[in-house]
């Protein structure tokens, strides 16, 4: 690892990360602007085990210049090394690959800086904040918390896409995409404080394009006192 993949390459080694090469079974268009690959894991389940909101660096190539992109695994299975990514597709090498990839097809892929570390003591109402890039990592925390009540702020549609909500007891709140995410900064500082206030121990993760995770993270912890430790914030893509 390092080779052909400039700097980012490079500091991954120094990290002791590990590479895996992922291998299409298949595709499914979910929507038009969505769309889910089938892998093989090349011994990475086997190797890593598995945590909810797992995720991988995916490499690709753009004019001659490495490019990663990290994503989640979606029911990842380590007794048949499976799992699939779903990628919200748009301008970019990666979606480019993902509209082009085919059984057969291959990807070289890294494994460094995921984890989850379940919140103690349990949430008593999760609040989650994403976008169709997040939506696999949420549907893999709702899940992972199982009866835990949630409200989540949804940047976008979910018409067509793939979820996890249970109506009875995790409530979407949809957000359209408007001033570069500063409208769905907007809702949240709006709604957030009067459901925190109902609840004993809030969970918080934010996970939309870094200025808006970073915007509402700080917004989280220094205005509405939420301690570091019951709040995850992490920018999942970078708004150009």
């Amino acid at each position: 690892m390092g080779q052909g993949r400039g700097w980012e390459g490079a500091v991954l080694r120094l990290l002791r990360a590990k590479d895996f090469t992922f291998t299409v079974t298949g595709a499914e268009d979910v929507t038009p602007h969505y769309r889910r690959l089938r892998m093989t894991d090349g011994g990475l389940l086997a190797a890593t085990g598995v945590h909810p909101t797992m995720w991988a660096r995916l490499w690709f190539s753009a004019g001659g210049r490495p490019h990663q992109r990290a994503y989640t695994l979606v029911d990842p299975d380590p007794g048949t090394g499976t799992f699939a990514l779903e990628f919200a597709l748009h301008e970019g090498c990666a979606s480019d690959w993902a509209r082009a990839a085919r059984e057969g097809d291959t990807v070289e892929a890294t494994v460094q800086g995921t984890g989850f570390q379940r919140p103690d003591p349990a949430p008593s109402h999760l609040l989650a904040v994403g976008d169709p890039a997040s939506l696999p990592a949420i549907n893999s925390l709702l899940k992972e918390l199982g009866s835990t009540p949630a409200t989540v702020w949804f940047e976008g549609t979910l018409d067509g896409l793939p979820s996890g909500a249970d109506p009875e007891r995790h409530e979407i709140r949809e957000v359209p995409r408007q001033e570069a995410g500063r409208y769905l900064v907007e809702r949240v500082r709006a709604e957030l404080p009067a459901i925190l206030s109902g609840t004993g121990h809030p969970y918080v993760w934010i996970a939309c394009d870094t200025a808006t995770t970073r915007a509402l993270g700080s917004y989280v912890r220094r205005e509405l006192g939420v301690p570091r430790q019951r709040v995850h914030a992490q920018g999942y893509w970078r708004a150009e």
